[in-house]
This record gives structure tokens, C-alpha cells and sequence, in this order.
């Protein structure tokens, strides 16, 4: 939330170059409170895992936060019951005319596939169109983060040899709102067969923020602040991979130990380090979002079309 500070306050300047919300007395006694609305597009198979994730990390603003699922009809759900899904999602169809503060769209297991061939695609494409007026701001993880790319900006994603895999340290590139707080050097859990061309990303319309020398760009945001693109999964629990090896090697996949995780040779063993993380990334989104969004959500589309 904003800092009430007098217009002639030494340190608002500072605090304002740095992006860090100031407000004057006269703004703060004339401030309404409403509710913060999120919309989650889940594409994970188990999706009570990932609302429960998702919903972990955004629930310790002090906002409240009144959150929608939406779910893709084009697409058959075999690891959710339908009970669940028309109890609790929403379509496309049903939330088109709305507007939301933010947007988070999952990541999902259909990586080695091309964009176009995914059964949902071009239902997909209408939510990622939509989001670019009827939004504030979007996240997008993982594959989702691909394809956002890959939709909004003709970046390519690459077919890596192995499933990349583990916890990596990432640098900050550049200085910016979202990451304020983190350490110029932080960790975070990557699961992916895929990455993306990064000779195909255009200056002008996508920074780097993040990035690990060996595996290259973890974090991208488009230059206006709408689209933000994490290639990894802050979300995910302690034992997420350790899960995902497991199931892995079940299935007789020849995936290796992810890196820089497990302590004991049995395997059992693990230290969360990203978890603070998590929490700061999402915490920082909300707070921002909230902020740069208009009191009534209807003038969205409006201020939008201003800034493209």
C-alpha cells in the first residue's frame, strides 16, 4: 500500500524516481477501498494443487482479494472432477465482459507440442487477446509464459535435449518495481523441456529482467508493464520436484535428479530457498496492480487503449 507523505516531504521525490508509491494527504483522505479482483486461468492437470499454490502466495496482502477460475471448454479435464470445474470455474464465454485487476495464466504439460496443436489453442489466444484491454496487468508461468511470448511477441520457444530441471540462481538484470526487495542474486525451481529465442525478443517491446548464465532468460516484462513472464515456478511447493522426479521416473522417463535440490542421497532431504521469494514477487504484483488500476474496473479497456 502507498505511503501518505506531504507534497513538500525530501524523501517523496526519491521514493517517486524509484517507483515506490507516495501519496498526499489530500489523495490518501479521498481514497476508496474495494476489493482486489484476480482472475486465474488454470492449465495444470491437478488444479487443487495449483489453486492452493496460487492462492497461498496472494493471500498475505492486506487486500481483500476476490479471485475467479476460469476454465478452457475446449479442452476435456481428466484429472479434475467436472464437479469441481462447474462448481467453481467459470468459461470464457461468462467472464469476456468483465475486467479484472490481474490476470494469472498456469503453466500446463503440453510443452513438446507446437502452439498451434494444442487442443485449446485458439481458445487460449482469445483469453490472451482479451487480457491485453480487460486487464491491468498478466502473469504468465512456465508454458503460459511461452506462449504469451510466443503470441503477443513472435518469440520461438526451443526443444532442449533434456528437461531442464532444479533450483537456479538467477541475477537481476535491471532494477525494477516488482522485484523490489529480492537480492541482486536469487533462487527459484525450473521444470521445463522447452525455452525460448531469445535473438527473436525486440527491444523496444520486452526487457530482460532475470537470468541465469547457463540456461539464460527466467524473467521477462513487456516494456509497457502488462505482460509479465516468469519461466519458472515460484508457486511450487518444497517437495514439487521431488513429486515430479518421482512420477517421472514411474513412468520410465530418463529424467535426472534435479540440480541443486535434494541434501541426502535418499532423496528426501530439501531446503526451501525461493519461498521468501515467492511471497515478495506476488506481494509486489498486488500491491502494484492495485495501484495502477482505476477505482471502477470498467474504465480498464480505456486506459489501455491510452497506452498502446
Amino acid at each position: 500500500m502507498p505511503i501518505k507523505l506531504p507534497n513538500d516531504f525530501p524523501a517523496k521525490s526519491v521514493l517517486e524516481k524509484e517507483d515506490i508509491f507516495a501519496i498526499e494527504e489530500k489523495r490518501a483522505t479521498q481514497q476508496d477501498i474495494r476489493p482486489l479482483r484476480l482472475l486465474l486461468l488454470n492449465l495444470m492437470p491437478n488444479k487443487i494443487d495449483t489453486e492452493i499454490q496460487l492462492l497461498r502466495l496472494i493471500s498475505q496482502s492486506p487486500l481483500q482479494i476476490d479471485v475467479d477460475f476460469l476454465k478452457l471448454v475446449s479442452h476435456t479435464h481428466k484429472n479434475t472432477s467436472p464437479n469441481h470445474l462447474s462448481k467453481f470455474y467459470l468459461s470464457f464465454e461468462e467472464i469476456k465482459n468483465a475486467c479484472y485487476d490481474g490476470l494469472i495464466i498456469t503453466g500446463a504439460p503440453v510443452e513438446t507440442l507446437p502452439f498451434e496443436e494444442v487442443d485449446y489453442w485458439q481458445e487460449l489466444v482469445k483469453v490472451m487477446d482479451w487480457s491485453q484491454t480487460n486487464t491491468t496487468s498478466v502473469i504468465h508461468i512456465c508454458w503460459g509464459a511461452q506462449a504469451g511470448l510466443y503470441h503477443h511477441y513472435k518469440v520461438e520457444k526451443i526443444q532442449y535435449e533434456q528437461k531442464l530441471f532444479g533450483i537456479y540462481p538467477q541475477r537481476l538484470n535491471i532494477s525494477h518495481r516488482l522485484f523490489r526487495g529480492f537480492d541482486d542474486i536469487f533462487m527459484g525451481p525450473q521444470s521445463r523441456y522447452t525455452g525460448i529465442d531469445e535473438s527473436q525478443i525486440q527491444e523496444e517491446q520486452l526487457r530482460i529482467v532475470a537470468a541465469n548464465d547457463e540456461i539464460g532468460a527466467t524473467i521477462l516484462i513487456s516494456t509497457d508493464d502488462h505482460n509479465i513472464f516468469l519461466l519458472g515456478h515460484f508457486e511450487y511447493d518444497t517437495d514439487s520436484l521431488q513429486r515430479e522426479y518421482l512420477r517421472d521416473q514411474q513412468r520410465g522417463l530418463a529424467t535426472k535428479l534435479p540440480v541443486n535440490y535434494f541434501e541426502d542421497e535418499g532423496l528426501t532431504k530439501v531446503t526451501n530457498c525461493w519461498r521468501g521469494n515467492a511471497h515478495l514477487l506476488y506481494h509486489n504484483w498486488l500491491n502494484d496492480v492495485y495501484q495502477m488500476t482505476p477505482y471502477h474496473l470498467e474504465d480498464i479497456p480505456k486506459l489501455r487503449a491510452k497506452k498502446s
